[in-house]
């Protein structure tokens, strides 16, 4: 009997070690708070990253497409009930990821004699201005960490994760334009799948450039942009290269 939290224990670090190895391959996604609006990117090969949850939220993520669902949907049904029992306005990023997401998750990965939820993800809420926006890291064990405003990166690879997302902070303020901030993280999500460093060694900026453009041929760039100034209750737009000026290789750039 003294040997069952042991291996209980054991049985959590192989289980770790499962969901990192095959996530491993999993494409990173961003979320930037600018000035007018929150950007969310992911690329992909044709199962989508990038989604609408409620009004003023957003999720994007990487892993296994049916569990990135099942974590889609529970978090519009806990949305929808949180807005029926109280109001649209007092659905929060902090209930739905703390008091809902994290839990199940955490109960799915310490099962283990059940599948655990193949998933690393982001989430995104719009507020009044870049300093009031919050942004939300969830991990396929439950764990989370919050963050108001900046930039937030997802992957599989913990350390490449920081490194990235420290980069992005340093070069992405909130008043970046949109055109450009979504550049970086184009550039950013290069250096990424490509495993360069992020650190004196990384590419120049046209190397990257190009580097983003060749990359995506064949895939889908998807972008998504909460928007801060629109009228109207649900602020999910989204978005194409063209449409933030800028283009992939095979087609020459706007105007």
């Amino acid at each position: 009997m003294t040997e069952e939290p042991y291996r209980w224990l054991e049985a959590i670090a192989n289980r770790r070690e499962y969901v990192r190895e095959q996530l491993k391959a999993g494409t990173p996604v961003f979320a930037a708070s600018l000035t007018d609006g929150i950007l969310l990117l992911g690329v992909g090969s044709g199962q989508s990253k990038v989604f609408e949850l409620f009004d003023r939220h957003a999720l994007a993520g990487l892993g296994h497409p049916a569990d990135i669902e099942r974590i889609r949907q529970a978090a519009i049904d806990l949305a929808h009930l949180e807005s029926f029992t109280r109001a649209a306005e007092d659905v929060t990023l902090r209930r739905l990821v703390g008091f809902g997401l994290s839990a199940q998750l955490k109960s799915a990965f310490e099962q283990i004699y059940s599948a655990p939820f193949l998933v690393e993800l982001l989430f995104a809420e719009l507020g009044s201005d870049p300093a009031r926006d919050c942004l939300a890291r969830l991990h396929a064990d439950g764990t989370f960490q919050v963050h108001q405003g900046g930039v937030l990166v997802c992957t599989g690879d913990p350390e490449a994760e920081r490194a990235a997302q420290q980069w992005l902070r340093d070069q992405l303020p909130p008043s970046r334009p949109r055109s450009e901030a979504t550049e970086l993280l184009l550039e950013a999500w290069w250096c990424l799948v490509h495993h360069r460093t992020f650190a004196e060694q990384l590419p120049q900026e046209p190397e990257r450039r190009a580097g983003w453009r060749s990359a995506t041929q064949g895939r889908t760039v998807e972008l998504a942009w909460l928007n801060r100034t629109a009228a109207k209750p649900a602020r999910f737009e989204p978005l194409r290269l063209e449409q933030v000026g800028l283009a992939t290789a095979a087609s020459p750039p706007p105007g």
